[in-house]
Formats: structure tokens, C-alpha cells, sequence
């Protein structure tokens, strides 16, 4: 544990797993409104930030990169020569940077790093592409103020989808790849059948067949789901910079993480893949609550410094 951040017990499993389902019932329910969903998740947010341990030495400030809102955390001076942007989750309809702020600053501390959170355009009121050419327009910011090689780009869940499309784009492009990617519990591919595995269905806490669809069909219209700006699964894989997945048992999504690292690992891409037994989907958000969390930003930081070593 960094030595930055205060010692507090860790919140045991089994009332972790009842939070997740409370989070399920109250505020991922696909027949809500989705400001009304917006504005249950922000209060539950907030209760688990109450609950997180701080990180001492930490600053979140405000700022705009092309245009574009964002959060940057910083914690104990760490130098902008190495940066992480992570794009947060919330099935491109719900949430926000205060999302991944606790990880953020973990993360910071642990890698000497600071992290941009964007705050990009949310559907159905804006539907892909928006979200993707925010992350463009940040990424575009980030690049011409920096090396490549000293930015990870990462994201969770729709977020990671994201950021993945944002390095693809970039690779298309022609243009010089930043120095890796993180991946957290990452949606990449919005036209599988999530139904098509019942026991997983059933031990998901926090992610329904349904929600998920409805994030999909607010996003973008059933005809665009296989372009691979909007499922990256179904991209090539070939030329990727290193990749972090980070996967968990009991989580709808878990099968898109374990494709994606067979396809980028074929392709000759350098991946590091793991999964981590009975946690939900997006565990690694929550360090100083759950062990399992720890262990994967542990795991991120050291990614961190790996690929941004030279």
C-alpha cells in the first residue's frame, strides 16, 4: 500500500457484492430515464467515495484540452512527462470522470503519472460519433504536447471500447502509437448476444443483458454495431502497442477481454491478460475497498512504467 494513502479495512466481499447489486437495481435500470439513471449513479458515487480511504497529496483540477472538458489528477507532483487518459464507463450513456477519480490517484501515486479523465459527450443525446471524436480531440491535444511514448491511453468497460477505437483510429492513420493501453472490464463488441451464457447472466451483479442493449441502441443504430469504431473486437489487431486487460469471473462482459487478448496475442501484439476470480465487472475501480482491486492497480502501475521506462 502506498504510503500516501491512509490505512483503512477493506470492505468485506459479501456486502462489496450486495453494493453492486443495490447499483443493478437503483441506478443501471434500462426502463429509467437516462438522466434519471445519471443522477442515481452520481449519488451512489459519491456514497463509495465517502467509503474510499483518501490518497493523500492528491489534486483534481479542472481543465479543457481542444475543447474538451476534462479532470486532471495528480498525486504527489507527479510530473505530466508521463500520462495516463482514461475514458470512464457507464455504457456511453451514464457516468463521468468522477468514476475512475479514487483510481485515478491510486495510480498516479503508485506509476509517478498523471491522469486525464475526459468528460466526453454522453448518448442518446449524442450518439456515436461523438463520444469517439471527443476522444479524438483529446487525444490530438495530449499527442502535440507531449511523446507518444509517454502516454497510456486507458479506459473501463464502454470506456475501454473507446479507447481502443481511439488507438485503432490512430493506427489507421498513420500516426506514432502511444506507448500502451489499458483495458479495465472493457465492452468491445455491442452486437454479442449477452444472453448466449445463462450462468453468467445469472452471476453478473451489476450488468443485465437488457441495460446493456439499451446503452447499445441509444449509442447507434442495430445496423452500425459491427463497424469497428463502434465494437473494436472486430478489428484487426495487428500493429497494437502493448496492452493491459483486466478481466473478472463474474462479469457479462468477461468473454469480450478473453477475445481480444487471443486476437491482439495472435496478431503479435504484446498483452498481458488476467482475470480475477468471483469480483464483478469493474472491481478494479474500487482500490482500498476490495483486495482484488489493489492487486490490479498494482498491476496497472507497473504496466505504466514499463512501457513509459525509456
Amino acid at each position: 500500500m502506498s504510503t500516501r494513502e491512509r490505512f483503512s479495512p477493506r470492505v468485506p466481499p459479501t456486502v462489496m457484492r450486495q453494493g453492486m447489486r443495490e447499483v443493478r437495481r437503483w441506478a443501471f435500470d434500462p426502463d429509467l430515464p437516462w438522466q434519471t439513471q445519471r443522477q442515481r449513479l452520481d449519488w451512489a458515487l459519491g456514497a463509495v467515495a465517502r467509503a474510499t480511504p483518501a490518497t493523500r497529496g492528491t489534486v483534481a483540477v479542472r481543465g479543457v484540452m481542444n475543447g474538451i472538458d476534462v479532470e486532471l489528477v495528480t498525486s504527489g507532483g507527479a510530473p505530466a512527462a508521463r500520462t495516463v487518459v482514461h475514458f470512464h464507463g457507464g455504457g456511453y450513456c451514464v457516468g463521468s470522470a468522477r468514476m475512475a477519480r479514487a483510481w485515478a490517484a491510486r495510480l498516479s501515486a503508485r506509476a509517478v503519472c498523471r491522469v486525464v479523465l475526459p468528460e466526453y459527450r454522453l448518448a442518446p443525446e449524442h450518439p456515436h460519433p461523438a463520444a469517439l471524436g471527443d476522444a479524438h480531440d483529446v487525444m490530438k491535444a495530449l499527442l502535440s504536447d507531449v511523446a507518444p511514448a509517454s502516454v497510456v491511453v486507458s479506459g473501463d468497460s464502454a470506456g475501454a471500447g473507446l479507447a481502443l477505437s481511439a488507438v485503432l483510429a490512430l493506427r489507421e492513420a498513420g500516426a506514432e502509437l502511444p506507448a500502451g493501453c489499458i483495458l479495465l472490464s472493457p465492452w468491445l463488441d455491442l452486437g454479442r448476444d449477452r444472453w448466449a451464457l445463462p450462468e453468467l447472466v445469472r452471476r453478473d451483479m451489476l450488468l443485465s443483458p437488457r441495460w446493456l442493449q439499451a446503452c447499445a441502441l441509444a449509442y447507434t443504430g442495430r445496423a452500425n454495431w459491427p463497424d469497428p469504431s463502434v465494437s473494436p473486437l472486430r478489428a484487426g489487431h495487428a500493429g497494437l502497442p502493448p496492452l493491459l486487460i483486466q478481466a473478472a469471473s463474474d462479469d457479462l462482459l468477461a468473454p469480450d477481454a478473453a477475445d481480444l487478448a487471443a486476437s491482439a496475442s495472435a496478431a503479435g501484439v504484446d498483452v498481458s491478460y488476467t482475470k480475477w476470480p468471483r469480483v464483478w465487472h469493474d472491481f478494479a475501480l474500487l482500490p482500498g475497498l476490495a483486495a482484488a482491486a489493489d492487486s490490479a492497480l498494482s498491476q496497472a502501475a507497473w504496466f505504466v512504467r514499463r512501457v513509459t521506462r525509456s
